[in-house]
């Protein structure tokens, strides 16, 4: 028999302390792998939101947030729309400390072709825009005509298709990458096309406004502070000076939910801190306890000349299969139950979930993989160092 072999041949022949030691890498590497790329997801997700939100103030009607949750429109795509007299830009422009601003129109769409449900369709001004363009740049360069919009990652519309909204059809000229969030279900056009809608939902008898034209409203203003102005006192000048809006600085409700996002990361590296150490303590038990039940294996091996080295080597062996085996299911397992499953993830927890790169979701693998095989290595040395120093004869006389 090939000395090789005998690592092997021990795990073979103790099956159930082979399987413990592998589902205990298993659920270690599982955990650790599944908590870090969960964690880098939550990361890269508010990441996008602030690049969403790249205006300082936003005005909104007053009253807005009593009929739709604000929040969620704007950070998340939830469906909703409202409006306000659009006389209210002139007034803006005259705050001081107003240095850019740009109109933006909200709409919810009936049942569209690209899906089953009601889209969110955000209209923008592509000459004062300060928030919405520079991110659609990823999708299209051109600047967009009539009736053409740019769809986000979670509708089936393909670049080239046209969607039938409101009896318009719009020509999707773009398609946004994912950005985690409900805006990925979002549809992004001109304010000129928007208020086309606005007239086409009022001639299929949906009418979203009751007496003013789509040409005499808007539904937000995105204001950028001149250099130098406290944000905070803008926003309470605005609220004070004019009737009937409201203005919400766009970081107090990014803090909101980026506070929510550290409170639920922080929870899972501790969860994913508990079950590693839990693991990495079942492990070193259960070879401490394979240790004293090996002594008269191990006490065999010394007297026909095996060296505490080799008796070590033999340890060593069997804890990096079990805990390569382990690991490498673990972050197997977790890629192929967890990963496909994160849209239904971010749609249940209203999460902004971003996935990492596939390299880097690669590089945590690895190093997952390495970190067990570190624990199991570690776990055995210990046992190795007790094997190795055992009084061979007292246990084979004790054995007789």
């Amino acid at each position: 028999m090939k000395l090789g072999l005998l690592p092997v041949l021990n795990l073979h022949r103790k099956p159930l302390r082979t399987i413990a030691l592998i589902v205990t890498a298993m659920v270690m590497s599982a955990a650790i792998f599944g908590g870090c790329v969960f964690v880098e997801a939550l990361q890269k997700g508010l990441d996008s939101l602030e690049q969403r939100l790249g205006a300082d103030i936003i005005v909104l009607p007053e009253g807005a947030e009593n009929k739709v949750d604000l929040k969620n429109i704007l950070l998340q795509g939830t469906p909703g729309y409202f409006y306000m007299d659009k006389s209210v830009m002139e007034k803006l422009s005259a705050v001081e400390g107003v240095e850019k601003l740009s109109p933006q129109y909200f709409l919810v769409s009936a049942n569209a072709e690209c899906c089953t449900v009601q889209v969110q369709i955000i209209g923008f001004d592509e000459d004062t825009d300060i928030t919405v363009k520079p991110w659609l740049r990823e999708a299209y360069s051109g600047s967009l005509g009539d009736n053409e919009i740019i769809v986000g990652a979670g509708l089936s519309t393909r670049v080239g298709h046209t969607l039938s909204l409101y009896g318009v059809e719009c020509k999707a000229v773009g398609k946004l990458s994912r950005t985690g969030t409900g805006l990925d279900t979002a549809v992004y056009t001109t304010n000129e096309t928007v208020k086309r809608l606005i007239k086409g939902s009022a001639e299929q008898g949906i009418a979203v406004l009751s007496k003013q034209s789509p040409e005499d409203v808007v539904s937000s203003v995105y204001i950028k502070a001149a250099d130098g102005t406290d944000i905070d006192d803008l926003a309470s000048k605005i609220n004070t000076e004019l009737e009937g809006v409201q203005a919400v600085r766009t970081r107090s409700m990014l803090t909101e939910t980026a506070d929510k996002l550290s409170v639920i990361s922080e929870s899972a590296a501790a969860v994913t801190a508990a079950v590693w150490v839990l693991a990495a303590v079942i492990m070193l038990t259960v070879f401490y306890v394979t240790a004293n039940e090996r002594k008269r294996e191990f006490a065999v091996l010394r007297t026909i000349g095996f060296s505490r080295k080799k008796l070590s080597g033999i340890v060593l062996k069997e804890a990096i299969i079990t805990a390569g085996a382990g690991s490498l299911a673990g972050v197997m397992l977790t890629a192929v139950v967890v990963f496909p499953f994160v849209n239904v993830i971010e749609h249940k927890t209203a999460l902004p979930l971003l996935m990492p790169s596939v390299s880097l979701t690669l590089l945590y693998g690895v190093a997952v993989i390495i970190a067990v095989l570190l624990a199991g290595s570690a776990a055995s040395a210990f046992s190795a160092h007790r094997l190795s120093h055992i009084d061979t004869g007292k246990i084979l006389r004790e054995g007789c």
